[in-house]
């Protein structure tokens, strides 16, 4: 009597049928938040205490003006939300890694990449949940936009594709990481320093020469300046917006290039 095994997942599912299937599951977790509607509030309630204290305790003493601040801010906000949004997509991937769900998966001709991406895919509705919200938030404090709607509408879009590519450094530490507590450690300790060593919070040129090299290449940087940019139409940004916007794009397809790949890998090693 010989015992059963589990099928390797097909190799030879094709492009469009990964693309459906990954919808199919992204599906599955955008359902999983119209069951448990608190998941909503551990990324909601965050960014609007950090838009709040940020403003009435930092504003005055930073910029010498709460509304000076929280229009310097608000971009950097939303563009460090984002990345802390991401950390979710690790989180439940890990859940699902822990909990057999790909185990079972394993069974079925699906392809590798598509529990992933069909994680990812579901996190765009998140993140475009949370930009509504630090940004519905900042001008219910009075933050206005110093541009038009088409350039909030291109920050907006901006922030999406960086989110989609920067998902899949989460996607990499969810797969690598034994529960999703650690997850959430290496998250906090990894972006709390790649954001605050930023101009995310303050302007570059008021840090030391030797920290300023390093503020100046960040990619966060490069986003907030792009988002500043765009929803700001600063004079120190018009007509050069549209080189943090390149630089922005570069740095996505850089960590999609780099990072896609080293997940599916994982993935493999993994399950």
């Amino acid at each position: 009597m010989t015992t059963a095994t589990i099928p390797e997942v097909s190799p030879r599912v094709g492009p469009v049928e990964g693309l459906r299937q990954s919808l199919t599951l992204a599906w599955r977790t955008v359902v999983q938040v119209r069951h448990n509607p608190w998941e909503m509030s551990d990324f909601s309630i965050q960014p609007i205490m950090f838009v709040l204290l940020f403003t009435y305790v930092f504003g005055g003493a930073i910029a010498g003006s709460t509304s000076d601040y929280l229009t310097f801010m608000l971009p950097g906000m939303v563009v460090m939300n984002m990345l802390f949004v991401t950390l979710y997509v690790g989180q439940g991937l890990n859940t699902d890694l822990t909990k057999g769900v790909f185990d079972r998966l394993r069974s079925l001709p699906v392809a590798r990449w598509a529990p992933l991406a069909g994680r990812i895919a579901a996190d765009q509705v998140k993140q475009a949940w949370s930009i509504v919200l630090v940004l519905g938030v900042g001008m219910l404090l009075g933050f206005r936009l110093g541009t038009s709607v088409a350039g909030l509408l291109g920050a907006v879009v901006l922030l999406l594709v960086f989110a989609l590519a920067f998902s899949w450094v989460a996607v990499l530490v969810g797969v690598v990481a034994k529960d999703p507590e650690r997850v959430q450690i290496f998250g906090f300790t990894a972006l709390f320093p790649l954001t605050f060593v930023s101009n995310v919070f303050v302007p570059a040129e008021t840090m030391p020469g030797w920290l300023q090299a390093f503020v100046d290449v960040n990619p966060i940087s490069i986003l907030t300046d792009a988002c500043r940019g765009l929803m700001l139409g600063d004079p120190w940004y018009t007509g050069a917006v549209a080189v943090p916007v390149v630089q922005s794009l570069v740095w996505a397809g850089v960590i999609l290039a780099v990072f896609a790949p080293l997940s599916v890998w994982a993935l493999k090693r993994r399950v």
